[in-house]
């Protein structure tokens, strides 16, 4: 299939999966993205949720002609492209068949390539790329809240409608995120890794929240879980 390199640049966004950049590019030049995805040669189908539904954190692996021909497309630097993408350059048993040259790409769930996925911040995609779509990237937990805009940025695994949550009626979750660095900070000094931390604060939250749906006295949490999500919440 011809296809006309740099045309139209498309940078990538730090820690962005491979298959988010490819969706941006075939939105940059007016396609569907199945209709770029055409241009590699696919082993195998691409991930869903039990329900049917196309998962929102699906990762593509590429050989290196497949590499070689998304650095053409989007128009930039392929060390560029290695040090933004965390799937660039992993290899796959299946990319190894076929004949040479041939750009070829497999499907996998980013949780199994390197680690959580989350929606990106419609907001700050369309500040610095200039149109609000959506992005798909690695971020761990602890820094899913999107300071600037006031919003807390969902996980992409999970089969459910929302990208975000609106944290503008809860500034000390944006406060709290603020924050966060000078805690990993302390935890190192203390000998302890951030990581665990924040995996010890969650779980303590989380707890509390799960009695707290079961609880019909309970008015607080279901109060906030409705002003961060909008009255259908009901997932």
């Amino acid at each position: 299939m011809t296809h006309h390199p740099g045309l139209l640049r498309t940078a990538p966004l730090q820690g962005e999966t491979t298959s988010s950049l490819i969706c941006r590019i075939a939105s940059r030049y007016g396609m569907e993205a199945k209709a770029l995805r055409s241009y590699w040669q696919w082993r195998n189908y691409p991930p869903g949720h039990d329900g049917g539904g196309a998962r929102a954190d699906a990762e593509v692996l590429l050989n290196t002609p497949g590499r070689q021909l998304l650095t053409g497309l989007c128009g930039v630097e392929e060390d560029v492209l290695a040090r933004a993408l965390p799937s660039w350059g992993q290899q796959d048993a299946k990319l190894s068949a076929g004949k040479n040259g041939v750009p070829a790409a497999a499907w996998r769930t980013g949780g199994a390539v390197a680690g959580p996925v989350a929606f990106g911040c419609r907001l700050c995609t369309a500040r610095r790329m200039g149109t609000a779509v959506r992005v798909v990237r690695y971020a761990p937990r602890w820094e899913r809240a999107c300071v600037r805009h006031g919003r807390c940025l969902l996980d992409a695994d999970a089969d459910q409608p929302l990208e975000h949550l609106d944290l503008r009626g809860l500034p000390e979750v944006v406060a709290a995120q603020r924050r966060w660095a000078s805690v990993a900070r302390r935890a190192v000094r203390a000998g302890a890794e951030p990581e665990r931390v924040f995996a010890l604060a969650q779980a303590v939250v989380a707890r509390w929240w799960e009695q707290a749906l079961q609880w019909e006295r309970e008015t607080i949490w279901p109060r906030r879980l409705h002003q961060v999500a909008g009255r259908g919440c009901g997932w």
